[in-house]
């Protein structure tokens, strides 16, 4: 059947027969407007919570107002837009009797997370806006579960699910339960890198942040998809092509692909690297008087016919502004004008320095300082309000407040402009961080059995900078309490004060086989007085004052014979030691400081020379010596080198110098050695006198006593690592170093008692001025000078009474030792850890090594 539409009639053909259609029918005229309806009445039904004028707030019907049914729609509108009411509608439209039916939005009871594991739920709850008592909408819903999806993204998980569940409480109150299916983290499978044909791909992924997943990257955070640090790598990029030159340089694109099940990422770069460019002619033109713009030029480290490096023109940014902010003027605005030449591939630079006025300080605001009192933070500051501006003065007080150590590292002080061009406002925004320290460790060894120390330091003492120290240690070996204060600035003066008092006793010990015997007995009481005065900035001398009372005993029934110590059983080291004697000293220190923060330097030097002497009265005389000196760079990227040199010297006034007051060397001063283990030390080998001759015992058997030096000296050369983000995070500060030193000097002959050694062997007899020895006959084997009569060893062996044995030193020698290794410091969950293994390579007879040592402590 054909269709055909027309203006006109329409015609039906079919099968050649001729229909006739029926006529056209008139539409009916269209119906009038509509008469305006008038509310008679408005009524509220289904509210529990809300009132009905509530309800109808939300509206804009009225009783007596004309209506339509636009104006229902728009009221239906508008009460849901509330996010009251999950249901609304309308009747009565028909007689003005309008009635509100709603339904109510729930109100929440809880809000609970189900399979969380990666993250907690304090974590969680901060993102989600939903909480108990407030009305449940399913828009809010979707936001929440937005947030928490986009919190788990930025933990790298891609393929989290979170799905919100309703169920449904008496009282139209409902708990809402999140239901999270992490899936696992969205890691970077692989780093594309298109255009590059300069530099291969693996040095350009070495300095991106983003590493991919490998073995040897599994320990690392950073193998995990992050949209921001996808921008700082291809800043990282941009960086490193234009220090090696290369001033065109762009990143094209860079694209993150998700793999289709969500687990991985697919980085691709593609960049251009352009050409390479050498540095042009290098000047500087200032607008600023007195500024010697070709010396300054001279001394910017940038030469002509050098590759062109952009790290260089940012130092001597920094450099020019340095400048001149030392000579007043803080806001100096250096401008680098790059002439590029594209023809010889150069970059010429003109740094252009505006003209400024001199500056002067306004004010100096301190902020964050809650418990350190403000006096404490403005006398290190070495500018005053009204001062003219220097940007050197600024920059040492900043190392000055960095090296208190009350506040958070990094630390700088901002300028802002004043109230007028020519004032400056500088800031102190301070961050505060634990003051107190508290050191706990313990033990247990076979020699010594438990092993306790602690100490407690309060290096802010009341927030007024003064420091107050405490600490005590027990072992079977030693004991000590010791109690310390400094104040700093005493009376509101420049000169420092301060004192300790202490008790230490201390057993010295053998080690023969697996026994242990007591040598020598030290216990120490006294007190020291000191006090400092600064010379300048940097040169600092102080004084001091100390009595200390010393009771050196031996075990009489091991060492004595007729009342007396016996030089053939102790040596006479230790009977010189014996004795009680008063020590009044006095001594004198000069100290350089330059450092950029004394308790964690990077930059700057140390140097200390001190000497005390003892004689102010007391029984000892003696003076001592001693140099200090260390140096800190900062190499950039995190590396600090530190060089370390020191040494020492004694000289006994008229008498010897007692074996408790010479220099003893070993950890922690030379790692990689025992405590007392580098030095002279006398050496005591057994015979066993069964046998003729008589034979030497096991090594196991000698028996081995530190004996110390009058001099020494120590050098250390360490490297400080840096490690990424998160291991910085952590607290974690690894080094690599080598230490070398050695103690030697004032270490007496062989006692006489020594000799016989070869009598015994050879089994004659010997004549001895020391002790007589008998057989287990009790016949005289050795005879004092004054006797006549001599008694051989025939042969046959012999039991003696007393042990034959023969001393030998080692270790008196000024041959460096040499330890190389690697330590790592801790901010540890339970305080500051340092923890080192080091490896002697060069040392001497008698040393002792050691391989591991930690310490640990903590903050408060």
């Amino acid at each position: 059947m054909l269709f055909v539409l027309g203006v006109g009639p329409i015609v039906f053909a079919s099968a050649g027969v001729a229909v006739t259609p029926p006529p056209l029918q008139t539409p009916p005229p269209p119906h009038p407007a509509a008469i305006a309806r008038t509310i008679a009445s408005l009524q509220v039904e289904g509210a529990q919570r809300l009132e009905a004028e509530t309800v109808l707030s939300y509206t804009k019907l009225r009783v007596g107002q004309a209506f339509s049914n636009e104006t229902l729609d728009q009221a239906i509108k508008d009460l849901y837009a509330s996010d009251l009411f999950a249901d609304v509608s309308i009747s009565g439209a028909e007689t003005g009797a309008i009635v509100l039916r709603v339904r109510e939005n729930p109100i929440i009871n809880r809000v609970l997370f189900e399979g969380n594991k990666r993250l907690k739920e304090e974590k969680i709850s901060k993102e989600v806006k939903l909480a108990p008592r407030q009305i449940f909408t399913r828009t809010a819903v979707r936001q929440d579960v937005a947030r928490i999806v986009e919190l788990y993204r930025r933990q790298g998980r891609f393929a989290a699910v979170i799905e919100p569940k309703m169920v449904s409480l008496d009282q139209n109150r409902v708990d809402l339960v999140f239901e999270i299916s992490e899936g696992p983290k969205s890691q970077v499978r692989q780093i594309n890198i298109l255009g590059n044909t300069v530099f291969p791909d693996s040095k350009l992924r070495e300095q991106m942040a983003t590493k991919a997943a490998r073995l040897k990257t599994m320990l690392s955070s950073n193998t995990s998809y992050d949209q921001d640090r996808l921008a700082y790598d291809q800043q990282k990029l941009r960086q490193f092509y234009l220090t090696e030159g290369y001033a065109d340089f762009k990143v094209i694109s860079a694209v993150a692909e998700l793999t289709p099940d969500k687990k991985d990422f697919i980085i691709t770069y593609v960049v251009e690297e352009g050409k390479r460019y050498k540095f042009g002619d290098v000047t500087v033109d200032s607008d600023i008087r007195d500024f010697d713009n070709k010396r300054v030029a001279a001394n910017l480290n940038i030469n002509k016919g050098e590759w062109y490096n952009a790290k260089r023109v940012e130092s001597a940014v920094d450099s020019l502004s340095a400048a001149a902010g030392a000579l007043g003027y803080a806001f100096a605005d250096v401008n680098p004008d790059f002439q590029r030449d594209k023809d010889t591939l150069t970059m010429g630079i003109n740094f252009h320095i505006a003209e400024a006025k001199r500056t002067f300080v306004e004010r100096i605001d301190i902020n964050g300082n809650t418990q350190t009192q403000d006096k404490i933070i403005r006398r290190e500051i070495r500018l005053a309000e009204g001062d003219a501006f220097s940007n050197f003065q600024v920059k040492r007080s900043q190392d000055r407040i960095n090296s208190l150590g009350y506040f958070q590292d990094k630390f700088e002080i901002k300028q802002t402009e004043g109230s007028a061009p020519d004032r400056v406002v500088l800031t102190a925004d301070l961050q505060e961080k634990s003051t107190g320290e508290l050191s706990l460790s313990a033990g247990y060894s076979s020699l010594e059995k438990f092993i306790i120390q602690a100490s407690i330091t309060q290096r802010n003492f009341r927030g007024k900078g003064q420091e107050l120290r405490a600490s005590v240690s027990y072992s079977t070996y030693s004991k000590s309490v010791e109690l310390g204060f400094t104040e700093p600035y005493l009376f509101n003066t420049n000169i420092a004060l301060g004192g300790d008092i202490f008790r230490r006793d201390y057993r010295s010990y053998n080690t023969i086989g697996d026994s242990t015997t007591t040598t020598y007995k030290q216990v120490s009481t006294g007190f020291q007085i000191r006090a400092g005065l600064p010379l300048n900035e940097y040169w600092t001398a102080s004084a001091r004052y100390g009595l200390t009372y010393e009771q050196v005993s031996l075990d009489q029934a091991t060492y004595y014979t007729n009342g007396t110590c016996d030089v053939a059983l102790a040596g006479s080291y230790l009977c010189d030691a014996i004795g009680n004697r008063w020590t009044s000293s006095i001594g004198y220190s000069f100290i350089f400081d330059s450092l950029n923060n004394r308790l964690h330097p990077t930059k700057g030097s140390r140097l200390s020379i001190s000497q005390d002497f003892a004689g102010v009265g007391g029984d000892t005389r003696y003076l001592r010596s001693t140099i200090v000196a260390a140096k800190y760079w900062g190499l950039g990227s995190g590396f600090v080198l530190n060089a370390q040199a020191e040494g020492g010297h004694i000289m006994g006034i008229g008498q010897d110098v007692r074996l408790t007051d010479r220099f003893f060397l070993g950890d922690p001063q030379l790692r990689g050695f025992d405590v007392r283990g580098v030095g002279p030390r006398v050496i005591r080998q057994y015979y066993d006198t069964s046998t003729v001759p008589a034979t030497l015992t096991a090594a196991s058997n000698n028996t081995s006593e530190a004996l110390g030096g009058d001099t020494y000296y120590r050098g250390r050369l360490e490297l400080e690592l840096p490690l990424g983000a998160g291991m910085r995070e952590m607290g974690l500060r690894p080094s690599i170093y080598a230490d070398i030193g050695a103690v030697f000097g004032g270490v007496k002959t062989p006692t006489l008692a020594d000799s016989c050694a070869a009598a015994i062997i050879a089994g004659v007899a010997c004549t001895t001025s020391t002790r007589q020895y008998t057989n287990s006959s009790g016949a005289l084997l050795y005879l004092d000078s004054s006797g006549n009569t001599t008694t051989t060893n025939t042969g046959t062996p012999y039991t003696y009474a007393l042990s034959a044995y023969r001393e030998s030193y080692a270790g008196n020698s000024p041959k460096p030792r040499v330890s190389i290794g690697i330590g790592v410091n801790w901010n540890s969950p339970f305080g500051p850890l340092r923890i080192d293994l080091a490896k002697a390579l060069l040392k001497q007879s008698g040393d002792d090594t050691k391989l591991l040592t930690f310490n640990v402590g903590g903050q408060f």
